[in-house]
C-alpha cells in the first residue's frame, strides 16, 4: 500500500522542537526541581521590612484568646412527617413475638420459685380444707396450677398479645400519617456526640 496523499506540512513546534521533558530551562531558571512561590517570606531571608512583615502575617495568624477552642455541637430539626404502616407492621410483629417469648418464660421461672417456696402446697391446703366438706375433699389448687397448665394458659395470652400489639401498631400508624397530614408531624431535634 502506498501513500497517495503527497508531502504532508510540517509543524515547527512539534516536527523540529524537543519534547517537553527535553527542553532547556529557560536563562533566567534553574535546572533543579520546580518550587512554587511562597506566599510569606521567611524571618531568616530577606531585609529587616521583609521579617516584620513576616512577623506580623504570623501576628495576625495567632486565634484570639477570647475564642472558643472546643468545638460547636451541630443541631438539626427534623419532622417525621409519614409512618410506613409495613415497616411498623413488621417490627411491632416481632417485637411482640419477643415480648411474648418473655412472658411465658417470666411464667414459668415465677411459677417454679413459688412451688420451689411451698406457696401453692400452703395455699391449696388452706383452700380445699376451706372448700371442703363431709363427702368432698374440696378444691385442688396443685392440681389446677400445674406447670402445663400455667404454660399453655401463658402461651395463649401471649398469642392473642403479639396479634393486638401488631394490629394496634399498625392501626397507629395509619393515624399518625393522617394527623401528620393536618399538623405536620412530631418535630425532632437531633444532636452531634461531642
Amino acid at each position: 500500500m502506498t501513500d497517495t496523499r503527497g508531502p504532508q506540512p510540517q509543524y515547527e513546534g512539534y516536527a523540529t522542537g524537543p519534547l517537553p521533558g527535553e527542553r532547556e530551562p529557560a536563562a533566567g531558571q534553574a535546572g533543579g526541581p520546580y518550587h512554587p512561590p511562597q506566599a510569606y517570606l521567611s524571618p531568616a531571608g530577606g531585609t529587616q521590612g521583609a521579617q516584620q512583615g513576616a512577623g506580623a502575617a504570623q501576628a495576625a495568624r495567632r486565634p484570639r484568646t477570647g475564642a472558643r477552642t472546643t468545638p460547636r455541637t451541630r443541631k438539626a430539626r427534623l419532622r417525621v412527617a409519614k409512618a410506613d404502616p409495613w415497616s411498623v407492621m413488621k417490627v411491632s410483629f416481632l417485637l411482640s413475638i419477643a415480648l411474648g417469648i418473655c412472658t411465658v418464660v417470666a411464667a414459668a421461672v415465677l411459677w417454679m420459685v413459688m412451688n420451689a417456696m411451698g406457696v401453692f402446697s400452703t395455699v391449696g391446703g388452706t383452700i380445699s380444707e376451706a372448700t371442703g366438706s363431709n363427702d368432698s375433699t374440696g378444691f385442688d389448687l396443685q392440681s389446677f396450677l400445674s406447670l402445663p397448665h400455667v404454660l399453655i394458659f401463658t402461651s395463649v395470652i401471649a398469642v392473642i398479645d403479639v396479634v393486638l400489639a401488631t394490629a394496634l401498631a399498625t392501626l397507629g400508624a395509619f393515624i399518625y400519617n393522617l394527623s401528620a397530614g393536618f399538623v405536620g408531624g412530631v418535630e425532632l431535634t437531633l444532636a452531634e456526640d461531642e
